[in-house]
């Protein structure tokens, strides 16, 4: 069996997802990061990266809570 070498592009959706993803993971720290919570976890910032939700503001200049 051969080793997989698998290259991102920086731009691509995969590549920002998993540097969310990363991010993600040190904000979250969690005590055991399972296979089911790294995959969840992953899907989710891909998605949000391929379907980015449109947070404009009621008023320019305003602040928005997250």
């Amino acid at each position: 069996m051969t080793d997989t070498i698998v290259h991102m592009g920086q731009n691509s959706p995969e590549y920002v997802a998993y540097r969310l993803f990363q991010d993600v993971r040190i904000v979250e720290e969690p005590p055991k990061a399972t296979k089911k919570w790294i995959l969840d976890t992953y899907a989710e910032c891909l998605n949000a990266v391929r379907q980015p939700v449109n947070r404009v503001s009621a008023r320019p200049g305003e602040r928005q809570e997250f």
